[in-house]
């Protein structure tokens, strides 16, 4: 925007003209949010502090100086305005990680104690439900618990890879609704 339009639009401001600042944003407003967007990772972050740098600029209006880089001023608001973003989130994510610290200290003995209970039960039934699973479907359960790659299962038991995949499938929804039965009791 040429500084005889700009000035022109901002006379027309100062008379009282609001609805003129809408050519301020419409000329800015592109080449504002792309600074924006440089500076912050989210994009909303960056729409909304533009939309808050142009509330600012509005009311600072008559700190401007006339033919002076209107852009470079508005820059400067903006620049201003992401500082005190990131001050403003960064207290609150440090709030947080402190309430987080708190909150797992408070109740970190407990939880280890219910989830050290809770796995020691669930790992006795599934031993217990694995003991009662088919020959093949053993072998292939403890052949994936081991790490034994199923192309070496499928020669050994003599069939194809497909049908490892198959009997692991099977095995697996037995030991859940095995499991699910063991844990119910």
């Amino acid at each position: 925007m040429e500084s005889e339009e700009l000035n022109a639009i901002l006379d027309r401001i100062a008379d009282g003209n609001v609805d003129a600042f809408q050519f301020v944003v419409r000329a800015y407003g592109l080449p504002l949010r792309s600074y924006l967007a440089g500076l912050v990772y989210h994009i909303g972050d960056a729409d909304d502090l533009a939309q808050e740098t142009f509330i600012a600029a509005y009311r600072k209006l008559s700190t401007f100086q006339r033919d002076s880089d209107f852009g470079a001023w508005i820059r400067g608001i903006a620049r201003n305005l992401v500082r005190m973003h990131f001050r403003s989130s960064g207290r609150r994510s440090r709030a947080l990680d402190r309430f987080r610290a708190e909150a797992a200290e408070i109740a970190g003995e407990e939880l280890e104690a219910a989830a050290t209970t809770r796995r020691t039960e669930d790992i006795e039934a599934l031993l217990r439900c694995i003991t009662r699973l088919p020959e093949r479907m053993r072998r292939a359960v403890r052949a994936g618990l081991d790490g034994e790659q199923p192309a070496k299962m499928a020669a050994e038991l003599r069939t194809s890879v497909n049908a490892i995949y198959q009997i692991h499938w099977r095995a697996h929804q037995l030991l859940r609704t095995c499991v699910s039965k063991e844990l119910t009791r």
